[in-house]
């Protein structure tokens, strides 16, 4: 009899520490879920402060600060270095040259080839612009341990697999929203 009621003594507490665990696992989840919806709201602030001080997007200061760093180039090697289309970065320099803050001109021997430089005014605009939350990103990043790095990279791949966004197009850019649209409620442009 003894050992029965060992038996049932360690099935209930068994059963207590399933429990546990599952709450904990529960408390996990809600945890992963609450820092994914931090990111999500820090990047989304982000881009509202970006459109408000300067009536651009995050990827169209990016573009700015490729062209700042890279000096005149081809529209196709402007795309490459921001991981846009040829198609996403031509309405990006459309929207930015009707602002005078970007110009192009046809290549004088090949007409099809056209050159992208960054203005003053464009320039003006990367000297107030505040930061883009990636730059942030990437420097605090670069400071961590390799094995850290490869760490976080590993967990974020793996939250991109359980969320099915294996097939999403993205570029390095953290921004919400259409590529081209500034979010509701922003000052200049």
């Amino acid at each position: 009899m003894a050992q029965l009621s060992e038996g049932f003594e360690a099935v209930r507490l068994s059963s207590v520490n399933a429990d546990m665990w599952s709450e904990h696992m529960q408390d996990q989840t809600e945890t992963a879920l609450v820092a994914l919806r931090r990111i999500l709201k820090a990047t989304a602030s982000n881009v509202r402060t970006v459109a408000h001080k300067t009536g651009l997007t995050a990827s169209q200061l990016l573009v700015l600060q490729v062209l700042k760093t890279r000096g005149e180039t081809l529209t196709g090697n402007l795309a490459k270095a921001v991981d846009l289309k040829q198609a996403t970065i031509s309405i990006l320099l459309d929207k930015l040259q009707e602002r005078g803050l970007v110009e192009r001109k046809r290549g004088e021997t090949d007409r099809r080839r056209v050159w992208v430089r960054i203005t003053d005014a464009g320039n003006k605009m990367l000297e107030d612009a505040p930061d883009l939350l990636q730059e942030t990103f990437r420097a605090r990043f670069r400071d961590l341990a390799e094995w850290e790095q490869a760490s976080l990279v590993a967990a974020l791949l793996r939250v991109v697999s359980l969320l099915d966004a294996e097939q999403i197009e993205a570029s390095p850019l953290l921004d919400v929203g259409p590529i081209n649209d500034l979010p509701s409620s922003t000052g200049p442009r």
